[in-house]
């Protein structure tokens, strides 16, 4: 009951077998080669989605404790 397959046959056979390894390879491949490449894209992701709220503005409050300063030695003086 056992048929002979041509070397033909088997040799088709292991190409197609071959290539749905690689499909089936690529479908499970990982877009990131560590964690912390995942972690950091999903921060990246969370605060453009405002997740963690808008980002500090250091550069204003310097500015408006520059300007209360000189206003204040400006109002001492006078």
């Amino acid at each position: 009951m056992t048929s002979l397959r041509s070397v033909a046959e088997v040799e088709a056979d292991l190409v197609a077998l071959r290539a749905a390894a690689e499909r089936a390879g690529r479908a499970l491949a990982c877009l990131f080669s560590t964690s912390d490449e995942y972690e950091a894209a999903i921060i990246k992701e969370r605060r453009a989605a405002g997740a963690y709220g808008p980002p500090p503005r250091r550069r204003h409050v310097v500015r408006a404790v520059t300007v209360t300063l000189v206003l204040s030695v400006v109002f001492l003086m006078f």
